[in-house]
């Protein structure tokens, strides 16, 4: 069984075996976000560079918030190269006190298709626990239906699917299934 343990804390191990032998103390954790809303005003604008609309720019922060009040700290933060994304990663890294300037841009991501994004997370460093990545649909709710047995239809502008893997190695997560799932977005009701 995996425990989880906010971030900075470490856990105890009891096991007595070495860390690095130990799978309760691996976990990879991958945050998928869609943009939030874009605005469609501007018919001269191209699909790359369509900004937030006013329902975008509440709802990026207001989901930044929600992650920040779970203890999210992202170990590197990614984003489809288009404006509506881009500006959603920094939007919601400021939430996460992340260093805007740290958000690395994928050119590949911007409507990536699952194998895309297959490729992507395989290739990602094992040094990372945590990351945060920022796209678009369809291509993010078939990775997360098909490839990671997510039962949802939709990832709705600004959700936020958090997966964690028993996994040491990035190239282990693609054909898993995650340990855990939260699904979040901006029209879900709190539960308390």
């Amino acid at each position: 069984m995996l425990q989880y343990f906010p971030k900075g804390l470490l856990p105890v191990n009891l096991s007595g075996n070495p860390p690095d032998e130990n799978p309760e103390l691996r976990v990879k954790q991958l945050i998928l976000v869609r943009h939030a809303k874009s605005d469609w005003g501007d018919p001269a604008l191209g699909d790359h560079e369509r900004p937030l609309n006013k329902r975008g720019q509440r709802n990026a922060p207001e989901m930044g918030a929600r992650l920040a009040g779970r203890g999210i700290r992202p170990d590197r933060i990614y984003t489809s190269s288009a404006l509506r994304a881009r500006t959603t990663a920094k939007i919601i890294a400021e939430a996460l006190d992340y260093p805007a300037g740290d958000i690395e841009q994928v050119e590949s991501l911007y409507h990536a298709g699952v194998s895309t994004w297959l490729d992507f997370i395989s290739g990602l460093e094992d040094s990372l626990s945590c990351v945060m990545c920022f796209g678009h649909n369809p291509g993010l709710t078939e990775l997360a239906h098909f490839e990671f047995g997510c039962e949802l239809s939709n990832i709705p502008t600004c959700g936020v699917l958090t997966l964690d893997f028993a996994a040491d190695h990035w190239a282990k997560v693609p054909g898993t299934q995650p340990e855990q799932v939260d699904f979040d977005y901006p029209k879900k009701k709190p539960t308390n």
